[in-house]
């Protein structure tokens, strides 16, 4: 869903403005509606939906405001402003037998010699923890950890913002027959305590774990907020990890992209070059500690093959909507246009 910063502001419009006090006033009375309409979930989840990504782009200008302050100029919040809009979505991470009755749900195509071959080998996949899209095709891994939610990638916007996550254990069965109305989730807590979401850190070239609490929001910087700082704020490489044996395990989070309007155009005339092409910058460090840490640096060049290089979406004058266009092109195939609902 398209979120208007025009329904947020209204609220603080007919206030007298105190700078971030009048967004901390916004933010209290969105909650306030989410509490109000908490008894009937789902007859109300398009309200619940626009309060809670409201809330969280507030939340999101506030944070463009103070990074603005501490790199200079208004660069940030004012690329969100003049976007007008932001993109809400409920992400929904399939479990691997979720998965496999999808795949068994879908068109079933050629002999049924060659469909019982496709699905003996899906399903030895689901169990090895490789990944499918939403089409059952097999999505390429990383080598180091197979076993992924989502695949390495930066984001391209300026902002992510998102809920920690809630993760649901089904009682389906790992059988071919298995139907949609055999499924019932049920909330469970995190198996290991973590968000399962991961970053890459690249000066110490090593992977940590993010570990939020349920009352907590989680904000990346993309590529976007790192390009308009001028590489003063560092886009976040990540993923999402699958938890070990736990196959009937799934994962829901509410998202909410900020990004800048897609006229905007970006510049990188003063940009730093280790940032923009940084392949050779982190094989340089990962030679230097490749017998230190064997591990980390086969992890970076693994890496490195699956996550195209922003010197290979971006060109100085770019739109957004170019490069946004190139990235998703590079990442998933095809034209690189995305969908606009």
């Amino acid at each position: 869903m398209q979120l208007k910063y025009a329904q947020g502001t209204e609220a603080i419009e007919s206030k007298p403005s105190d700078g971030v006090g009048s967004h901390l006033n916004l933010e209290n009375e969105t909650m306030g509606r989410i509490s109000d309409i908490k008894d009937n979930v789902f007859d109300n989840l398009e309200n619940m939906f626009k309060a809670l990504g409201l809330c969280m782009m507030e939340i999101g200008l506030c944070l463009a405001r103070i990074c603005d302050m501490a790199i200079g100029g208004n660069e940030l919040e004012q690329s969100l402003l003049e976007s007008c809009a932001a993109k809400g979505r409920l992400i929904h991470y399939h479990s691997m037998v979720d998965s496999l009755v999808l795949r068994e749900a879908g068109p079933k195509k050629g002999s049924s010699k060659r469909n019982a071959n496709n699905h003996a080998r899906s399903k030895e996949n689901l169990l090895k923890g490789a990944n499918l899209d939403t089409n059952g095709n097999e999505v390429r891994l990383c080598e180091i950890h197979p076993n992924l939610w989502q695949q390495w990638h930066y984001d391209y916007g300026i902002f992510t913002l998102l809920t920690d996550p809630m993760f649901l254990l089904s009682s389906h069965r790992t059988t071919v027959k298995s139907e949609f109305s055999n499924s019932s989730g049920q909330e469970c807590a995190s198996p290991s305590g973590h968000s399962y979401l991961q970053v890459f850190h690249p000066n110490k070239n090593k992977v940590l774990m993010v570990k939020a609490s349920p009352e907590s929001f989680i904000v990346q910087v993309g590529e976007s907020a790192d390009i308009l700082s001028k590489g003063k704020l560092r886009s976040t490489l990540h993923c999402v990890r699958r938890p070990a044996r736990f196959e009937n395990l799934s994962r829901e989070t509410f998202v909410v992209f900020l990004q800048p309007a897609w006229s905007k155009t970006f510049s990188i005339s003063d940009y730093p070059m280790e940032h923009y092409n940084p392949s050779v910058h982190h094989l340089e460090q990962a030679e230097e500690h490749y017998f230190a840490d064997q591990d980390q640096n086969a992890l970076t060049q693994e890496i490195q093959k699956i996550v195209p290089p922003l010197s290979a979406r971006l060109n100085d004058g770019m739109t957004f909507a170019e490069f946004s266009r190139e990235t998703t092109k590079q990442y998933y195939g095809g034209s690189g246009l995305q969908s606009n609902k």
